[in-house]
């Protein structure tokens, strides 16, 4: 396999997380636009890719494969978590005044 071939490899391998990650972000945006108005679309999409891409790579490591079912509900339940807790919980960072 050559480096064009593994980039692609790698690409097919985190495509789902980021375009989970992205579509979910900016329907959350679209949802709760009030109340999300102060966090980045950018911001919120990004936590939730890298979060998927962890699960995705934990789900290679658990079942030795890639693409099954139990990961992608998790994937879904990672960037359900990771956009409540950057958008609404604990981990939202308040922009400050100056």
């Amino acid at each position: 396999m050559g480096p064009l071939d593994a980039l692609w490899h790698l690409g097919g391998f985190f495509a789902m997380a980021f375009l989970a990650g992205s579509v979910a972000a900016a329907l959350a945006k679209v949802m709760w636009r009030h109340e999300l108005a102060a966090v980045p679309l950018s911001r919120l999409a990004a936590y939730a890719a890298g979060a998927g891409c962890i699960v995705t790579i934990g789900g290679l490591l658990i079942s030795g494969r890639d693409g099954r079912m139990l990961t992608y509900a998790a994937l879904v339940l990672a960037n359900a978590l990771t956009l409540w807790w950057r958008g609404f919980g604990p981990g939202r960072s308040e922009p400050r005044a100056r």
